[in-house]
């Protein structure tokens, strides 16, 4: 979904579905220190972006998404407002933030289908109930490109999706190569923009992730695959 302006309703109809509990949540994220500086309410937005992105290029949720290095909950807490009939997994190495999102949780009547996992990606993606289960995965600040990608094509179907946040004025080209990524079984789809003030890297999972991958803790960013 590309655009060329930003109307200041783009997100409107989407937002509506955040509910009255969303917001208190995300303030003791932010207090705690999960959270980025951004404005709250623009990182609500940026969060929303997935789920635009997804909802278009699926015609509606996902049955799954894993939110890789999901922090303080964003995207991930966001996309069980938006999802609850969608199995959320949020996935983070911090057992503060991990703990946090817990809590988070068994207060939702809204997340009887969601759940946290602790604990590195390039373990998590090798477990059999997680390798290569969802439908989707999203990444909002995970790592670079190479260790993202060959990290979240360890939970991802074939067929299924990829949302990367990308940085502000990232160009176009150059920092997801389709020859790098063949070999993760992934395939670029390019950047979209439901609106004009964030990018996303959308990425298809087209072949099987070889048992060579995710290799072991921290090889990923120490020796990117492409």
């Amino acid at each position: 979904m590309m655009v060329e302006g930003d109307s200041p309703g783009a997100l409107e109809q989407y937002r509506r579905r955040l509910g009255h509990q969303l917001e208190p949540q995300l303030r003791r994220s932010f207090e705690l220190g999960f959270l980025g500086t951004m404005p709250m309410e623009d990182q609500v937005d940026h969060a929303l972006g997935f789920v635009v992105i997804l909802e278009d290029e699926l015609d509606g949720a996902p049955p799954s998404v894993i939110d890789l290095g999901t922090g303080g909950g964003v995207p991930g807490l966001v996309l069980v407002c938006c999802w609850p009939d969608t199995r959320v997994v949020l996935m983070d190495a911090s057992e503060r933030r991990t703990n946090f999102l817990h809590e988070v949780l068994e207060e939702w009547p809204v997340a009887h289908r969601a759940e946290v996992v602790r604990g590195r990606a390039e373990e998590l993606g090798r477990q059999e109930d997680l390798r290569e289960c969802f439908s989707a995965v999203t990444s909002r600040s995970f790592g670079p490109p190479a260790a993202t990608a060959e990290c979240g094509s360890g939970f991802l179907e074939v067929g299924g999706l990829m949302v990367v946040s990308e940085p502000p004025d990232t160009p176009t080209g150059g920092r997801w190569p389709a020859a790098g990524l063949t070999p993760l079984g992934l395939s670029p789809v390019g950047i979209m923009r439901p609106t004009e003030r964030f990018g996303y890297q959308l990425l298809r999972k087209t072949d099987r992730l070889d048992d060579r991958f995710p290799r072991r803790v921290g090889v990923p960013v120490k020796r990117p695959a492409f």
